[in-house]
């Protein structure tokens, strides 16, 4: 079990590119810093080397000085040193130069030529030439003379010196490698679950949460890992601010989604009320700003019904059972309105008004009206079967010209205005109980549909006699 949650750990690091970035940057800072350490230790190492090779020069020298202080002639003693000079040595070469004149006097093995002359007898000058690969050290021997002195020039396989150099520059680069690795490797446990992993899944977790608060449930739980990863350090802190910042917008997303959704059930009800009195185009003018809203409306279907001696009726019951008998009467008359797509426009008392052909036209606004008032009439006659009462209709109906429209800031209502809408009331009023009364205007529209009987000119208020018919 532990092996593959650390392959996982691993897997996770690798895939990250916050974790890549950071051990690269780990390695190649310990690799500089360490190459930064490795120059002056390369170069000690260099000199040391060196340093051992120019003693080989100054032993030579200090036997020649010895030798020299005895009395033995330089030259002569510089070749007993050229015949005895081994192959093997380190020594490949020297020559004798007049330090007066730089003339070769003697010499053995590969000759070193005479590149600066030294100073003076305790400062040798060096040379490291042909690639690192021969090391010359020009000396100055005492004499008594200015002819006695002479430099020996002495000419060193520094071969071995680079091979030496570059294994150990070999060395110390696979040991920087392998301590940059494994700091490297010790950062990045160290910081991935210190703080990739955090940080990992705090990125899933905002995930999670943009999920929660987009989604059309807001109340359902969300799992946030990164609760069980809160350190008491800078990045704890910042966990801890994403969770207190995603429960409070959470619960502000929630409290708007409550309010936003009571405000969908008020509009609707508001909306539900205004079609209950208003026709639903004349609703949405209103709710797009427009106050005064009139339109001429050149032919036109009016319905006016009336209960026979309801009045006198109202005094015999109790106001509330006359109200549900109203009630009911009217809500069979709403429910035809709406089968045969025409306006209800008010009651006023026991009287009922209807209209085809407003505020939409209506292609048979005339035999809609028709076919409504003889509907209004069965359907009377079965409220009187279910509950045993008497009641019956007085119908009048003219077809004309009218205004309609809405008027007042205060409880408007849909209405209208023209001789036409009188006309139709007279039609009722005078019209026979149970009988439909129509005008010739309308008579005019439908005779050819429906059976009517001529019943006679009768005096119309305002308007004289006028001719009727009864469907």
């Amino acid at each position: 079990m532990v092996a593959p949650k650390y392959l996982k750990f691993t897997w996770g690091l690798l895939r990250s590119a916050l974790s890549r970035k950071v051990a690269c940057w780990v390695f190649l800072s310990l690799v500089v810093i360490e190459v930064i350490i490795f120059i002056p230790s390369y170069q000690s190492r260099k000199r040391e080397n060196l340093r051992q090779l120019e003693l080989v020069s100054q032993e030579l020298l200090w036997a020649t000085r010895q030798e020299a202080m005895k009395g033995v002639d330089i030259q002569a003693l510089f070749q007993k040193f050229a015949n005895q000079f081994n192959a093997d040595s380190v020594i490949e070469g020297g020559a004798l130069y007049q330090a007066s004149t730089g003339q070769l006097v003697n010499q053995f093995g590969d000759v070193p030529p005479l590149f600066a002359q030294p100073p003076d007898p305790q400062h040798p000058i060096t040379e490291l030439h042909s690639q690192g690969q021969r090391y010359d050290v020009a000396s100055m021997t005492l004499g008594f003379t200015p002819r006695d002195q002479y430099i020996i020039v002495v000419r060193h396989d520094s071969s071995g010196l680079q091979a030496d150099l570059y294994g150990y520059g070999w060395r110390i680069a696979g040991l920087v490698v392998l301590i940059a690795v494994v700091v490297t490797a010790t950062t990045m446990v160290v910081v991935g679950r210190l703080v990739i992993v955090p940080i990992l899944e705090l990125r899933q977790d905002f995930l999670r949460a943009g999920e929660a608060l987009t989604q059309a449930e807001p109340d359902r739980e969300v799992a946030l890992k990164t609760l069980a990863l809160i350190q008491d350090d800078e990045l704890g802190e910042v966990v801890r601010s994403f969770h207190d910042l995603f429960h409070r917008t959470r619960s502000a997303i929630q409290a708007r989604h409550q309010t936003e959704q009571a405000l969908r059930e008020a509009q609707l009800k508001s909306d539900q009320l205004l079609l209950n009195i208003l026709p639903a185009s004349i609703a949405e003018k209103l709710k797009q700003g427009e106050r005064a809203i009139a339109q001429n409306f050149e032919q036109v279907t009016i319905l006016f019904a009336d209960l026979v001696n309801f009045t006198c009726l109202s005094t015999q019951i109790p106001a509330p059972e006359l109200v549900c008998l109203l009630n009911d009467i009217f809500s069979r008359f709403d429910a035809l309105v709406d089968r045969y797509h025409l306006e209800k426009i008010k009651t006023i008392g026991d009287a009922y008004m209807v209209v085809g052909g407003v505020p939409l036209p209506h292609d048979r606004q005339g035999g809609a009206i028709i076919d409504l008032a003889l509907a209004m009439r069965s359907a009377l006659a079965e409220f009187n079967q279910d509950n045993h009462r008497n009641f019956q209709l007085r119908i009048g109906i003219n077809t004309g010209q009218v205004v309609a429209g809405v008027i007042g800031i205060k409880k408007f209502t849909y209405d209208l205005w023209g001789d036409a809408v009188n006309i139709a009331s007279r039609m009722e009023s005078h019209g026979l109980p149970d009988k439909i009364q129509i005008s010739a205007s309308t008579y005019a529209l439908v005779h050819d549909h429906y059976p009517f009987e001529y019943r006679g000119k009768i005096n119309i208020k305002g308007r004289g006699e006028m001719d009727t018919y009864l469907l």
